[in-house]
């Protein structure tokens, strides 16, 4: 059932959220500066590209306070627009009762889309 709702996931919004992540990325790693950014762009994207079946977590350890320092830039420098992004296609899925399952994958990348530092996927 998740490698349906994966492939369903890329028609709908999957793929161009994908590649949102991977332009951003590629972006990002043309300083030296934005690298760890484009780095977590990177794997955002893969979460992006076959979301059914994986999970955010806290990581166990405190990141620190560098952890809140970089989601603060990851904010500014684009993390609002993808999460807006993420906002528009889950609300767009949610109007039809059939794209409920993909809305809230898109609504549950919001929040690591607005602060990916300190977290991870499982």
């Amino acid at each position: 059932m998740k490698i349906l709702g994966n492939l369903i996931w890329l028609v709908f919004g999957g793929f161009a959220i994908f590649l949102e992540y991977i332009l951003a990325g590629l972006a990002l790693c043309i300083t030296i500066v934005g690298i760890p950014f484009g780095i977590q762009s990177f794997k955002l994207g893969l979460l992006a590209l076959w979301p059914f079946g994986q999970r955010i977590e806290y990581m166990d350890y405190a990141p620190g306070c560098l952890s809140t320092i970089m989601n603060i830039l990851w904010l500014i420098i684009g993390g609002i627009w993808i999460a807006l992004t993420h906002l528009f296609f889950g609300i767009l899925l949610f109007i039809t009762i059939i794209g409920i399952p993909w809305g809230k994958q898109h609504f549950k990348m919001v929040s690591l889309a607005l602060t990916p530092f300190g977290r991870r996927l499982v």
